[in-house]
């Protein structure tokens, strides 16, 4: 598989990532645990079908000490006991608000009273932040057919 065009060599699209990065960096430097992001990222890719992404953020996850266990179980974690509560609502959250067009409601009121439980304000918005950016991510990505596999961590930071 190819991509569909070099979007890491063309200009525009460098305009364009060097934006999406900047916030990304804004949210990331917030507060919200690292694991956390690595783990709202991973969920978000997988239930977007984005394969670029689920590999470059599983394997940063776990260059920065996530478990292999961990890893496995992102997918299934309301099954799993390998979760934090905190990791759990972020992950909630995280679910929801990429499936915004699936639910009615948008992101519930359980799930974002939850996830206030365990985060201030500063890291929700770095959570409202990261589950936008990724999902950006995940869109360029699954349009322009970019290829998963290669990707080392680290690659891009």
């Amino acid at each position: 598989m190819n991509a569909r065009i070099d979007f890491f060599a063309n200009p525009v699209a460098g305009k364009v990532l060097r934006h999406i990065n900047s916030a990304g960096k804004a949210a990331g430097d917030a507060g919200l645990p690292h694991a956390t992001q690595e783990l709202v990222k991973i969920r978000a890719s997988q239930i977007n079908g984005c394969g670029f992404c689920t590999d470059m953020h599983t394997k940063d996850a776990a260059a920065a000490g996530e478990t292999q266990l961990r890893l496995n179980l992102v997918a299934t974690w309301r099954e799993a006991t390998v979760f934090t509560e905190a990791e759990r609502a972020a992950l909630e959250l995280a679910e929801q608000g990429t499936r915004i067009a699936d639910a009615a409601g948008g992101v519930s009121d359980e799930a974002w009273a939850n996830a206030a439980k365990h985060y201030d304000d500063d890291q929700l918005a770095a959570l409202i932040s990261l589950i936008a950016i990724i999902n950006a991510y995940n869109r360029i990505n699954v349009i322009n057919q970019q290829p998963a596999g290669d990707y080392q961590p680290g690659q891009f930071g």
